[in-house]
């Protein structure tokens, strides 16, 4: 079973998800996002595995250099956004002065691809490629706890007018893989409370 912690982070309010398995001295990160020190300090006498992105937005990767230098722990994001990393005009951050200064990052160590298995803190994380939001999104799939960064949200789906985006995707995405998905399953999204699957596909406006 995951051990789940979630935190709200920077001006966008940003969920990065700190995971555990078994092992109390050992986590990922999905998505550390903008103004980290709530996230850093909880995770000061931690090992990090890793740090997984949902997708490569400035508001989910403002955190990714402090904590991937801290913790020399490797970033695995889709080959799609890798470029998104290191320019702050790809990753949005240009766009949005009024809320952050330009922001970028080393590249990523690992590429990730659909259906690709991770094996981290003891658990198998499967990972699905969900486009739409951005070409690059990711969704990761642990047993019945699914992580949608900003595909899926409680009443509501990721905007589609941002550079990349397309609508068609997102609702290929949601419908032919999350939708998918058996109801129980709990959905983490990039911003807001968590949801269902069974939730999201009876109640969710966007998507009939």
């Amino acid at each position: 079973m995951l051990r789940i912690e979630s935190f709200s982070l920077g001006p966008l309010q940003t969920n990065a998800y700190l995971i555990r398995g078994e092992d109390d001295n050992k986590a990922i990160i999905i998505d550390p996002g903008m103004n980290p020190a709530a996230l850093v300090r909880r995770i000061e006498h931690l090992e990090i595995e890793a740090i997984l992105l949902t997708h490569a937005h400035f508001d989910h990767i403002g955190g990714v250099d402090e904590i991937r230098k801290a913790k020399n722990c490797p970033v695995y994001l889709h080959p799609l956004e890798a470029e998104w990393l290191i320019n702050a005009k790809l990753n949005g951050s240009m766009r949005w002065t009024e809320v952050t200064d330009p922001i970028t990052t080393a590249p990523a160590e690992f590429d990730l691809a659909e259906g690709q298995k991770l094996t981290l803190v003891g658990h198998e994380f499967t990972v699905y490629h969900t486009p739409g939001h951005s070409p690059g999104s990711v969704s990761f799939l642990s047993g019945n706890d699914l992580f949608s960064g900003d595909v899926l949200f409680k009443m509501s789906v990721g905007r589609t007018d941002l550079p990349g985006g397309r609508e068609r995707d997102l609702y290929d995405s949601i419908k032919g893989k999350l939708f998918r998905m058996p109801d129980e399953v709990k959905v983490y999204p990039g911003h807001g409370p968590k949801t269902t699957i069974g939730f999201e596909k009876s109640n969710n406006p966007y998507v009939s």
